[in-house]
Protein backbone atom coordinates (compact mmCIF):
# COMPACT_ATOMS: atom_id res chain seq x y z
CA UNK A 1 0.00 0.00 0.00
CA UNK A 2 2.86 2.12 0.29
CA UNK A 3 3.18 2.42 -3.42
CA UNK A 4 0.06 4.53 -3.34
CA UNK A 5 0.64 8.42 -2.64
CA UNK A 6 -1.45 10.20 -0.18
CA UNK A 7 -1.45 13.73 1.73
CA UNK A 8 -0.36 13.80 5.55
CA UNK A 9 -2.54 15.08 8.40
CA UNK A 10 -2.21 15.68 11.84
CA UNK A 11 -4.92 14.44 13.66
CA UNK A 12 -5.68 16.14 16.97
CA UNK A 13 -7.99 15.95 20.47
CA UNK A 14 -8.08 17.26 24.03
CA UNK A 15 -9.03 15.43 26.88
CA UNK A 16 -8.40 16.62 30.69
CA UNK A 17 -7.55 19.81 29.08
CA UNK A 18 -3.75 18.01 27.53
CA UNK A 19 -3.67 18.33 23.80
CA UNK A 20 -2.76 15.15 21.45
CA UNK A 21 -1.45 14.98 18.48
CA UNK A 22 -0.99 11.85 15.66
CA UNK A 23 0.61 11.86 12.13
CA UNK A 24 -2.23 10.31 9.61
CA UNK A 25 -2.42 9.56 6.05
CA UNK A 26 -5.03 7.29 5.76
CA UNK A 27 -7.61 10.54 5.50
CA UNK A 28 -10.36 11.49 3.43
CA UNK A 29 -13.59 13.50 2.19
CA UNK A 30 -16.60 11.60 3.68
CA UNK A 31 -19.69 13.89 2.26
CA UNK A 32 -20.00 17.05 1.26
CA UNK A 33 -23.90 16.96 2.61
CA UNK A 34 -23.50 17.36 5.44
CA UNK A 35 -19.91 17.55 5.56
CA UNK A 36 -18.20 14.23 6.55
CA UNK A 37 -14.49 13.42 6.83
CA UNK A 38 -13.23 9.66 7.76
CA UNK A 39 -10.00 9.37 9.24
CA UNK A 40 -8.42 5.45 9.76
CA UNK A 41 -6.90 4.88 13.08
CA UNK A 42 -5.80 1.65 14.73
CA UNK A 43 -6.95 0.28 17.81
CA UNK A 44 -4.03 0.09 19.75
CA UNK A 45 -3.27 3.75 19.10
CA UNK A 46 -3.65 6.10 22.11
CA UNK A 47 -5.34 8.56 20.41
CA UNK A 48 -8.09 5.92 19.54
CA UNK A 49 -9.57 5.99 22.96
CA UNK A 50 -9.35 9.87 22.95
CA UNK A 51 -11.32 10.94 20.63
CA UNK A 52 -13.88 8.53 21.38
CA UNK A 53 -13.71 9.81 25.01
CA UNK A 54 -13.67 13.80 23.88
CA UNK A 55 -16.34 12.99 21.30
CA UNK A 56 -14.22 16.06 18.75
CA UNK A 57 -10.86 16.31 16.56
CA UNK A 58 -8.69 18.62 14.62
CA UNK A 59 -7.28 17.76 11.17
CA UNK A 60 -4.16 19.82 9.86
CA UNK A 61 -3.58 19.21 6.51
CA UNK A 62 0.04 19.55 6.64
CA UNK A 63 2.23 21.56 3.70
CA UNK A 64 5.53 20.58 2.23
CA UNK A 65 7.32 22.54 5.02
CA UNK A 66 5.53 20.79 7.78
CA UNK A 67 7.69 17.89 7.41
CA UNK A 68 9.03 18.67 11.17
CA UNK A 69 5.32 18.90 12.26
CA UNK A 70 4.48 15.49 10.94
CA UNK A 71 7.62 13.38 12.67
CA UNK A 72 6.93 15.26 15.71
CA UNK A 73 3.58 13.71 15.55
CA UNK A 74 4.74 10.51 14.57
CA UNK A 75 7.18 9.64 17.49
CA UNK A 76 9.94 11.23 15.98
CA UNK A 77 10.45 14.28 18.24
CA UNK A 78 13.44 17.27 18.13
CA UNK A 79 14.74 18.94 20.93
CA UNK A 80 14.75 22.07 18.91
CA UNK A 81 10.96 22.50 17.73
CA UNK A 82 8.18 22.50 19.30
CA UNK A 83 4.68 22.38 17.23
CA UNK A 84 2.49 26.05 17.42
CA UNK A 85 -1.28 25.18 17.69
CA UNK A 86 -4.53 26.79 17.25
CA UNK A 87 -7.82 26.35 17.98
CA UNK A 88 -10.74 25.89 15.74
CA UNK A 89 -14.14 25.62 17.64
CA UNK A 90 -12.07 24.67 21.01
CA UNK A 91 -10.18 21.97 19.25
CA UNK A 92 -5.93 21.93 19.02
CA UNK A 93 -5.11 22.21 15.18
CA UNK A 94 -1.20 23.05 13.84
CA UNK A 95 -0.74 26.60 13.06
CA UNK A 96 0.49 27.27 9.52
CA UNK A 97 -1.14 24.13 8.18
CA UNK A 98 -2.75 24.39 4.59
CA UNK A 99 -6.14 23.08 5.71
CA UNK A 100 -7.72 22.75 9.42
CA UNK A 101 -10.59 22.07 10.38
CA UNK A 102 -12.61 21.18 13.66
CA UNK A 103 -15.40 18.06 13.72
CA UNK A 104 -17.87 16.36 15.86
CA UNK A 105 -16.95 12.42 16.01
CA UNK A 106 -20.59 11.30 14.44
CA UNK A 107 -19.54 7.47 13.84
CA UNK A 108 -16.89 5.01 14.27
CA UNK A 109 -16.79 1.61 12.01
CA UNK A 110 -14.63 -1.55 13.20
CA UNK A 111 -12.09 -2.13 10.53
CA UNK A 112 -9.35 -5.27 10.88
CA UNK A 113 -6.81 -3.55 13.53
CA UNK A 114 -8.57 -0.15 12.62
CA UNK A 115 -11.45 1.74 13.11
CA UNK A 116 -12.81 4.30 10.70
CA UNK A 117 -13.85 7.30 12.51
CA UNK A 118 -16.55 9.59 11.13
CA UNK A 119 -16.26 13.23 11.87
CA UNK A 120 -19.18 15.87 11.40
CA UNK A 121 -17.15 19.12 10.20
CA UNK A 122 -18.00 22.09 12.45
CA UNK A 123 -15.17 24.33 11.22
CA UNK A 124 -12.53 24.15 8.27
CA UNK A 125 -10.12 26.77 8.06
CA UNK A 126 -8.37 27.27 4.66
CA UNK A 127 -5.16 28.78 4.27
CA UNK A 128 -5.40 32.19 2.08
CA UNK A 129 -2.07 31.45 0.15
CA UNK A 130 -1.76 28.28 -1.88
CA UNK A 131 0.71 26.15 0.00
CA UNK A 132 2.57 22.83 -1.75
CA UNK A 133 1.47 19.97 -0.09
CA UNK A 134 3.35 17.57 2.25
CA UNK A 135 2.84 14.24 0.66
CA UNK A 136 3.78 10.77 1.28
CA UNK A 137 5.26 7.66 -0.85
CA UNK A 138 6.86 4.48 -0.37
CA UNK A 139 7.69 4.83 3.20
CA UNK A 140 8.97 8.42 2.50
CA UNK A 141 8.02 12.14 2.14
CA UNK A 142 7.94 13.33 -1.55
CA UNK A 143 7.25 16.77 -2.58
CA UNK A 144 5.16 17.87 -6.09
CA UNK A 145 6.92 17.70 -9.04
CA UNK A 146 6.16 19.88 -11.76
CA UNK A 147 3.68 18.44 -14.30
CA UNK A 148 4.64 17.61 -18.06
CA UNK A 149 3.20 20.14 -20.41
CA UNK A 150 0.26 18.02 -21.60
CA UNK A 151 -0.69 16.21 -18.13
CA UNK A 152 -3.07 18.67 -17.41
CA UNK A 153 -5.21 16.89 -20.06
CA UNK A 154 -7.04 13.40 -19.26
CA UNK A 155 -5.87 11.00 -21.99
CA UNK A 156 -8.51 10.06 -24.65
CA UNK A 157 -11.19 7.70 -23.25
CA UNK A 158 -9.59 8.37 -19.64
CA UNK A 159 -13.31 9.31 -18.87
CA UNK A 160 -15.94 6.95 -20.07
CA UNK A 161 -19.89 7.41 -20.73
CA UNK A 162 -21.02 4.78 -21.12
CA UNK A 163 -21.27 0.93 -19.01
CA UNK A 164 -19.22 -0.84 -22.22
CA UNK A 165 -16.04 0.29 -21.34
CA UNK A 166 -15.93 -1.91 -18.59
Amino acid sequence: MGQFASGVVVLSTEVDGQAHGMTVNAFMSGSLEPPLVVVSVGRSARMHERIRKAGVFGVSVLCEMQQTCSNHFAGKRSPMFAPLLDRLRGVPVLAGAAVRLAAELRQAHPCGDHTLLVGEVRELDVSREPRRPLLFHGGRYARLGAADEGSSKFPEGFWTTGEAAW
